[in-house]
């Protein structure tokens, strides 16, 4: 049985650095980042898919840190858009859109005269163990986009993501209600089954 374990979150986005936080509170889990330890992070997210960019980042916080290493890649498609950003998600609107708030407008625009606005929320997470071994969870969050910006929690295009079941868009979340049905905290719940086991903490919940 392991007592503690210190995982790599390979991210600088303080946004998914605090929900990881949440998500995975396990009894002798310490979660670290790349600034923390002091180790560049260089992976070029290349991959055809979610899963592909989530393990190329993994890999690379293991083999420079030697530490087991957590990273995801997640998105929006839009069904309209033909899946887009998707895996774009991050650089949508390439030097033009410098932050959050420019990316969700320019969809907003390009989705001005569409009616069809269902869309979805992606997120794969890869683990990779200093073993070799390597595994990878996917979660998934429907919805539309809404035809304005509302809310001022979360991040991303959260401001822009109406949740028709609930009434709310995702940025007018508290932290504490979106990790309950976000596609990021799908994935985290199976991370966290498999790392309590891992540790040895098979009887919790």
């Amino acid at each position: 049985m392991i007592n503690s374990l210190k995982l790599c979150v390979a991210t600088s986005n303080q946004g998914k650095i605090n929900e990881y936080k949440a998500l995975l509170n396990i009894a002798g889990l310490v979660i670290l980042t790349p600034k923390m330890l002091g180790v560049e992070q260089e992976a070029s997210e290349n991959g055809a898919t979610f899963v592909e960019n989530a393990l190329i980042k993994a890999r690379e916080m293991n083999k420079k840190t030697g530490l087991p290493a957590l990273a995801d890649d997640s998105g929006l498609c839009v069904k309209a858009l033909g899946g887009a950003p998707g895996i774009y998600s991050a650089r949508y609107g390439g030097e033009l859109c410098t932050d959050d708030n420019q990316r969700c407008q320019l969809l907003l625009r390009e989705m001005e005269n569409i009616s069809d606005r269902k869309a979805y929320f992606t997120c794969a997470i890869a683990l990779a163990l200093p073993d070799g071994t390597e595994k990878t969870f996917e979660g998934r969050l429907s919805g539309i986009i809404a035809r304005q910006m509302r809310g001022n929690y979360g991040f991303g295009y959260d401001p822009i993501f109406y949740l028709p079941s609930i009434d709310r868009h995702i940025a007018e979340l508290s932290l504490a209600e979106k990790d309950k049905l976000s596609h990021r905290a799908q994935a985290a719940k199976q991370v966290k089954k498999y790392l309590r086991n891992l540790m040895g903490q098979h009887d919790l919940p």
